[in-house]
C-alpha cells in the first residue's frame, strides 16, 4: 500500500511539474509564433500580388483582407487571407485578387496539416500555379486531371489528394464570396 501511494504521489508531482513547464513554454512561444505568422503574411501579400508596392489592411468583419497599391498608390487589387477545413485540419491560405475580384493573380498556402507526399500537393507549383491568372466571374471550379480541358474558371485536381485540393477550392470560393459581399455592400 505504501508503494502505491508513493508511486501516485510521484506521478502527481511529475504531472504538475510537466504541466507547469508546458504552460510556461506556451506562454513564451505564443508571441513568437504570432509574430512569425504576421511576418509570413506580409511576405505572402507581395507573393500573391507581384505588381504591388504597398498595402493596407482593410478593417472588415470576419475577414482578413489587404488592399494593395501600385507605385502611384492606386488600388490594383486585394490579398485575401482565409482559413478553412482540409482533409486533416485547417488550411490557411492567401490569394491575390484583381480590384474587381474577377481574376486571381496567385495563391499560396500559408499553413496546413495535410498528409505529406499526398495532400501537401496544394503547396507545390504544379497545383498552385493553376490559379495564376484564373478568371473567376462567379466561382472557382475543378475537374479531375486529364479528364477534360479546364474552363476559364477551373483548375485540375490530381489523383491521390483530391480532398485537399477540393478543400482549397472551397476555401477560396467561400473567402471570395465573403469579400464580394462586403464590397457590394460598401463595407470595403
Amino acid at each position: 500500500m505504501k508503494a502505491v501511494i508513493h508511486i501516485l504521489a510521484t506521478l502527481t508531482l511529475i504531472g504538475i511539474i510537466s504541466g507547469g513547464a508546458l504552460f510556461s513554454i506556451n506562454d513564451w512561444a505564443a508571441p513568437k509564433i504570432k509574430y512569425n505568422e504576421i511576418e509570413e503574411t506580409k511576405k505572402a501579400i507581395f507573393n500573391v500580388q507581384p505588381e504591388a508596392k504597398d498595402y493596407a489592411r482593410v478593417e472588415a468583419e470576419g475577414i482578413e483582407v489587404y488592399e494593395v497599391y501600385n507605385d502611384s498608390n492606386e488600388t490594383i487589387g486585394y490579398s485575401l487571407a482565409y482559413v478553412g477545413v482540409g482533409f486533416q485540419g485547417n488550411i490557411r491560405l492567401i490569394v491575390g485578387l484583381s480590384a474587381d475580384i474577377k481574376k486571381i493573380t496567385a495563391m499560396q498556402v500559408l499553413g496546413h496539416t495535410e498528409t505529406p507526399g499526398l495532400g501537401d500537393i496544394i503547396t507545390k507549383p504544379k497545383y498552385a500555379d493553376q490559379f495564376v491568372g484564373l478568371d473567376i466571374p462567379e466561382y472557382i471550379g475543378w475537374i479531375k486531371a486529364g479528364t477534360a480541358t479546364p474552363k476559364e474558371n477551373e483548375i485540375e485536381a490530381y489523383s491521390g489528394a483530391t480532398i485537399s485540393q477540393k478543400s482549397v477550392v472551397n476555401i477560396l470560393n467561400a473567402g471570395i464570396k465573403h469579400l464580394r459581399s462586403l464590397k457590394e455592400g460598401g463595407k470595403l
